[in-house]
C-alpha cells in the first residue's frame, strides 16, 4: 500500500547549477550524493532501473523538513530540456514546498534574482507565489495562515 510520496526528483543538464537554488536560497540539506560513470557495473545496474543503457550519472538527495527532493544530471548521454512547457500544460506542472513566511522567502528569493510570476497572493487559508528554479521548472512557496484549516487537512489526510 501506498504510505505516501517520499521524493520527486528533477534531471538537470547542469547540477552544480541548480544545487545551489534548492539548497542555498531554498534551504534544502545535502543528505547524500551518488553517481557512476559508463561502462562501470554500477552503470549496468543502474541501467536495469532506469533503462539507460550506458549511462554516466550524479545524484544529490535533499531534505527539507519531511520533504526530500533528488536531483539528477545525466552526462551520457547528454540531458536535454526538449519543452518550455507552460503551467497549464499536460505532465508534471510544479513542485510545492510549504514555508513559514512566503512574504520573507519571495523578497529573499527575488532580491537574489530567482524570476517569480508574481508577488504572494493570499488564496482562502493560505498564501501562495510561484517561480522558476535556474531550469525552468515551477516552484510554489505556499504558507497555510489559518492553521485551523491545515488541521482540518491533516486530519482529513489521516
Amino acid at each position: 500500500m501506498i504510505r505516501g510520496i517520499h521524493h520527486p526528483a528533477i534531471t538537470t543538464g547542469d547540477i552544480d547549477r541548480l544545487l545551489p537554488f534548492y539548497r542555498d536560497l531554498l534551504g534544502f540539506t545535502e543528505v547524500f550524493g551518488f553517481g557512476w560513470e559508463a561502462g562501470t557495473d554500477m552503470s549496468g545496474f543502474a541501467a536495469g532501473i532506469t533503462g539507460v543503457a550506458d549511462s554516466t550519472a550524479r545524484s544529490v538527495l535533499l531534505k527539507a523538513g519531511t520533504a526530500f527532493l533528488e536531483l539528477f544530471e545525466y552526462k551520457q548521454p547528454a540531458s536535454t530540456r526538449s519543452d518550455d512547457r507552460a503551467l497549464y500544460q499536460q505532465g508534471f506542472a510544479h513542485v510545492c514546498f510549504d514555508s513559514d513566511d512566503v512574504i520573507a522567502d519571495h523578497a529573499r528569493l527575488s532580491a537574489a534574482g530567482v524570476p517569480f510570476v508574481s508577488a504572494p497572493v493570499d488564496v482562502g487559508p493560505m498564501r501562495l507565489c510561484y517561480c522558476r528554479d535556474p531550469d525552468g521548472n515551477f516552484v510554489e512557496l505556499q504558507q497555510i495562515t489559518d492553521p485551523a484549516s491545515d488541521l482540518v487537512l491533516r486530519a482529513a489526510l489521516g
